[in-house]
This record gives structure tokens, C-alpha cells and sequence, in this order.
């Protein structure tokens, strides 16, 4: 074969693989299906006293627990379940990110504190405690919680 043969048949086969991806690479769930029918039933039409309402069924603190900020969940789930050492720490985390969503194969979470100085100040021990105790309110095959300081500087970091 010809170099520009070579180059064709692998753009060809690159283009297929695009297009393979982007064709699977859908919203995952399968729920959002659009619905072609005409009419609704019964029961399904808006405002409908047959329809059922899911949100009903869950406590209020479910409730509660969702509208809050990341950050406020995980130090109501340490307060709840943490050591008092482990309190202490996470009563400095100003921010979470990244705890809402996971798919167990790349997860990733950033903890923010008020801690000052980056690696060599007073915030390190701290950070392994926060990570331990972020370890226990979220679970992941492949997690990383990484722990900043007030600055962004990189504190420590933990698996979950």
C-alpha cells in the first residue's frame, strides 16, 4: 500500500469511530424518549388528579438534604456520623465540588477550606481527615477528593 492510501483508509476508519461514538454517546439513561403519540391518557394529562406525583412520597428531609449545597451535606453527614477530630476539620470546608455526580469510573471531588499556606501550613493534617471523612459519605470504584486551601493551593487528596 501507498503512504496516501495508508492516510485515507485511517481517516476513514478514524471517521467511523467518531461516528459510532457520537451515535452512542446519548443522554444514557433512556428515559427521555420523546413521546409521538397524539394524545395523553387519562392519567397522564398535566393537571390530572390520576397522575401521580413522586415528589409526594419523599420525606421532607429528603427535601431538605437536596436543595442544600454540597458542602453543607457533607458537614451535616459528618456531624452525624464523624469523630470529634473529624468535625474540627470539616468545619473549615467553605466549598464541594464534584460530589453530586458519579459514574464510578473517573470520579473526582474538590474540597475547599479556609485553611492558609498551601502544602507546608497548617491545613495538611487536616486534609486527611477531611479526605477520610469525605471517603465515608461518598462512595466510588474510582474516586479522588482532593482538599484545597483559602488560596486554591493543593492541601492532600484521598480515594473514595
Amino acid at each position: 500500500m501507498g503512504m496516501k492510501t495508508k492516510i485515507a483508509l485511517g481517516a476513514v476508519v478514524g471517521i467511523a469511530v467518531i461516528g459510532a461514538l457520537s451515535a452512542n454517546a446519548g443522554d444514557g439513561d433512556g428515559d427521555a424518549k420523546s413521546d409521538n403519540r397524539t394524545s395523553a391518557g387519562a392519567g397522564e394529562k398535566t393537571g390530572g388528579s390520576s397522575a401521580a406525583k413522586p415528589a409526594d412520597d419523599k420525606p421532607a428531609e429528603d427535601k431538605a438534604e437536596k436543595k442544600a449545597s454540597q458542602a453543607e451535606q457533607f458537614k451535616a453527614f459528618v456531624q452525624k456520623n464523624g469523630t470529634s477530630k473529624e468535625k474540627d476539620a470539616v468545619s473549615h470546608v467553605t466549598k464541594v465540588q464534584g460530589a453530586d455526580e458519579q459514574n464510578d469510573i473517573l470520579d473526582a471531588a474538590d474540597v475547599y477550606t479556609d485553611f492558609t499556606g498551601g502544602i507546608m501550613g497548617e491545613g495538611t493534617g487536616p486534609a486527611k481527615l477531611i479526605a477520610s471523612a469525605f471517603a465515608d459519605w461518598k462512595d466510588s470504584e474510582n474516586g479522588l477528593v482532593t482538599i484545597y486551601d483559602a488560596d486554591g493551593e493543593l492541601l492532600g487528596n484521598g480515594q473514595f
